[in-house]
């Protein structure tokens, strides 16, 4: 399907031609058999697995495996690979050329990321999807959602406004099919979703004239916005349902969430013997597990009571300052989309949610004394004390007020510029969304927030710091990474640490915020930038 054919016909039907999806997940199609595999460590990545395209029918699959599990003999591994296909790159014939700018290098990554879903395979837990769309790379081979929000930067910049509106259909489309954005365009991502950015996207599209009208997309939004307020209008103070949480004083904020509370299937074995080592019952560490992936922080100190410990995470005991952010993104631009639609009355009604949030934002997450946003802890009523990158996310959608601003540059000049970039946190762990790792989309949002409140010349230094990091690491190894080690002496020369997998080549963001900046910023060295000759 060519990513150009976004209009005409009903994506529905295109999709439907493709393959009848169902939402069952690997789990809940194989059942016992899912967790000998997974427990099993049959493959050294559990994502392989989950991933899988069965040969036959699910149910014939597991009807053979119930047969002979327990006859003599019996080899899992070979049963594994005689029923199953590991899911495989697309092939692809192209070579990074050495000495290839950094900028060319980029342009020509699009079609290595692209996926044009014409066929679907059966029983797979890929969600079919209607038009083309970027992967990060590496192990990511399916659209995720707030990834592509900074993959489309770059997209812009590459002058692919057919992709770009390729991938604005697949969005409407998965709100229109799911009420909502699942984590990625997989059965098992179904029960969460990730940071809301589709308002911003909406921007995008618009900023690049690559859609007709924003308002086309109001119902989207809207759709999508009552996914993350479900169930608010009737809790009290005190209580939380779902991604909404009551505080006594009144207020009303969100945290992250998932529908699940059973171990993320694809990282099955990871998260039964990370719920092993805490002594809360194993449903509360596999839901917060889980929402700190729904976060896109997965995962973080940020998120946990011990640092060095991961299951200590109390994901679901955290009000975000990024998350309600956004949100508060959500509704401005609901509120400006029905004015441009003459519905007033629902303009003013999203605009005071809109005010309120701010407000609350503001009142219940504002450190005077340390200068920052801070999440909060709504179930010990308290501000968290950790320091972490998402303080710049208000200035990015622009609720903060002018002296927060400037507060805000004070404390991210003194404690989370580093030599690469602006750090994730100020503390070490063995978690990738740590110091001393760096994230692409945290640049951007650092770079892009400061900019909006006169602060260029901090937004500068951290696109100068960024755009050394990446060039210099592509000078040596002709390719761009998941994320980068931001220390001294390393930034530039190392990847990040940490993690539950590998370091990952790609990648989507990086190339999508590295390619922006480098736009903006034509006389930085990294725009020369040129792999070395192996």
């Amino acid at each position: 399907m060519d990513d150009r054919d976004v209009s005409g016909s009903d994506p529905h039907a295109r999709v439907s031609q493709v393959a009848p999806a169902d939402p069952l997940t690997p789990a809940d199609r194989y059942a016992e058999l899912f967790i000998a595999v997974q427990c099993g460590r049959i493959f050294d990545d559990s994502k392989t697995f989950v991933d899988c395209i069965p040969r036959q029918d699910p149910e014939a699959i597991l009807a053979a495996y119930r047969a002979r599990k327990d006859t003599p003999g019996f080899d899992l591994a070979s049963f594994v690979d005689e029923h199953f296909i590991p899911e495989r790159e697309p092939f692809s014939n192209y070579v990074s050329p050495p000495e290839q700018p950094l900028r060319v290098h980029i342009d020509g990554l699009w079609d290595v990321l692209t996926r044009r879903p014409q066929q679907h395979p059966r029983y797979s837990s890929l969600l079919p999807l209607p038009y083309a769309y970027v992967v990060p790379g590496g192990r990511f081979r399916e659209l995720y959602y707030w990834d592509s929000h900074f993959t489309m930067l770059g997209l812009a910049e590459s002058g692919r406004p057919h992709l770009m509106r390729a991938m604005a259909g697949n969005f409407a489309y998965l709100i229109d099919t799911y009420g909502h954005v699942p984590n990625g365009n997989r059965t098992y991502y179904l029960s969460r979703s990730q940071p809301p950015v589709f308002a911003m996207m909406v921007d995008l599209f618009a900023r690049y004239g690559v859609i007709r009208r924003s308002l086309d997309y109001l119902p989207q939004l809207r759709k999508e916005y009552a996914y993350w307020m479900a169930g608010a209008d009737t809790l009290r103070p005190g209580e939380a349902h779902r991604s909404c949480v009551h505080l006594g004083d009144g207020t009303l904020l969100n945290r992250y969430w998932d529908e699940r509370d059973t171990p993320r299937e694809e990282a099955y074995l990871e998260d039964v013997l990370t719920a092993r080592q805490s002594t809360r019952p194993a449903r509360e560490v596999y839901r917060d597990l889980r929402a700190g992936a729904a976060s896109g922080w997965d995962f973080s100190s940020r998120w946990l009571d011990d640092a060095q410990q991961l299951a200590s995470i109390r994901t679901t005991a955290l009000l975000p300052v990024d998350l309600n952010s956004f949100l508060f993104k959500l509704e401005t631009q609901i509120a400006r989309l029905s004015a441009m639609g003459g519905d007033i009355e629902t303009s003013r009604h999203f605009q005071r949610k809109a005010d309120e949030r701010a407000q609350a934002i503001g009142r219940v997450m504002w450190d005077e004394r340390a200068g920052a946003f801070f999440d909060f802890d709504w179930q010990r009523g308290r501000l968290c004390t950790a320091l972490t990158a998402a303080t710049v996310t208000p200035l990015y959608v622009g609720l903060a007020s002018r002296e927060q601003a400037r507060r805000i540059a004070s404390t991210v000049r003194q404690r989370l510029l580093s030599a690469g970039g602006i750090a994730t946190t100020e503390i070490d762990s063995d978690q990738q969304w740590d110091h001393p790792n760096g994230w692409a989309p945290l640049q951007w949002l650092a770079k892009r927030g400061f900019d909006q409140y006169d602060e260029t010349a901090l937004a500068q230094d951290i696109s100068d710091r960024w755009l050394k990091t990446v060039g210099k690491l592509y000078e040596r190894k002709n390719k761009l990474i998941e994320k980068y080690s931001l220390i001294p002496m390393q930034a530039g020369a190392v990847g990040g640490g940490g993690g539950e997998y590998p370091l990952q080549d790609g990648f989507g963001w990086t190339n999508g915020v590295t390619r922006r900046l480098l736009r903006d910023s034509p006389r930085h060295s990294a725009n020369q930038s040129r792999a070395q000759k192996p």
